[in-house]
């Protein structure tokens, strides 16, 4: 199991390029002369949609990364977080330089990376020629089709959102790389994003109805006790949150998400929150509910698919500890900007 996570992680760092840091590129600072999603167009291609990954979040459990950001900026935002993946994924030192020598030649001159090779080693030839549009645009392509096999953005119907699943068979620790995330924004290693308000690690995703959810959350709640580095008071406390992205926008749609509770009951936010209890207390009888300082808390993401049928509803789950979320105003995953930095309404 471990071969096949670093197989993946490998895998991933081929996929996505990292972006070089801008000059004094900070948060509060005037607009870039170029727009948003020009900024990164030279050094990150954006991955096309892909239009298949509704579906099988219907039938099938996935793993991903659910990611809130400036509405309008949705573009910049992608480029942004597969730079941030990027940079916490790919090996450093000399197995950097493989990936980057995976690229073409005339990519590696354009993003300015060094291979870091020592004298003796094979280095990259410089043409000593600018890069056609032809040359840049089958780079770009290229890292795309690498990158659409071990990553899928799925379309949603909310601005502001971002979706990325990994395929079924290459499900990944998604709470240990966003952990790592913020590890190397502690230490300085990454700046703050200017694009990514949020990055919610997505355990499983499950169809929105009682049997589903409350077999999923009792999976993931079951596999957090038996994670060693949990350490569990007795009785547990944990809380629950709900997201119900697209429904709550308007009054409009609230009454219209009233009308099809007979469809889909746990739209209903007390509905779903006795669900989640139950699957909690399945494998954990003397849990109890802690909304202040909880050790495991239970998130509950409705994702806006794009693209499935009316009626049909799908979550995002996660079982997580307490050191990731933040307990107010409501619980939710942390920001990776304090959220004094941001504007109003972006989060």
């Amino acid at each position: 199991m471990a071969a096949a996570s670093e197989e993946v992680v490998k895998d991933v760092g081929k996929a996505i390029v990292e972006e070089p840091v801008g000059e004094k590129r900070e948060r509060g600072e005037e607009a870039e002369t170029l727009a948003p999603w020009e900024q990164h167009a030279n050094i990150i291609s954006i991955p096309r949609f892909d239009y298949t990954a509704p579906s099988s979040l219907l039938h099938h459990s996935h793993s991903g990364f659910l990611v809130t950001c400036s509405i309008k900026r949705e573009k910049s935002a992608t480029k942004e977080v597969m730079s941030i993946l990027g940079k916490v994924l790919l090996p450093i030192g000399e197995e950097k330089a493989e990936v980057l020598k995976s690229s073409d030649t005339k990519r590696q001159k354009i993003c300015g990376q060094e291979t870091g090779e020592d004298e003796g080693k094979t280095t990259l030839q410089e043409t000593g020629e600018n890069p056609s549009v032809e040359d840049l645009k089958s780079v770009k392509e290229s890292v795309s089709e690498e990158h659409k096999s071990i990553m899928s953005l799925v379309k949603l119907t909310k601005s502001g959102l971002l979706l990325f699943t990994f395929p079924v068979e290459k499900s990944m620790d998604t709470t240990d790389i966003v952990s790592r995330i913020f590890q190397c924004m502690e230490s300085g290693a990454l700046k703050a994003p200017v694009w990514c308000h949020r990055i919610f690690p997505v355990q499983a995703t499950c169809a929105l109805t009682e049997k589903e959810l409350q077999e999923t959350v009792s999976k993931l709640v079951q596999r957090f006790v038996n994670d060693k580095q949990n350490t569990l008071s007795k009785p547990v406390k944990f809380a629950a949150g709900y997201n119900r992205r697209g429904v709550e926008e308007t009054k409009g749609k609230v009454q219209k998400a009233s009308e099809v509770l007979d469809q889909c009951p746990l739209l209903d936010r007390t509905k779903c929150f006795e669900t989640v209890a139950a699957g909690v207390k399945a494998v954990v009888p003397d849990s109890v509910v802690d909304l202040k300082s909880p050790e495991l808390c239970v998130l509950v993401e409705l994702l806006p698919l794009s693209r499935i049928p009316n009626g049909s509803y799908v979550a995002a789950v996660s079982v997580l500890p307490h050191r990731l979320v933040s307990t107010k105003p409501k619980l939710v995953i942390k920001p990776l900007v304090a959220e004094t930095k941001q504007k109003k309404g972006q989060n």
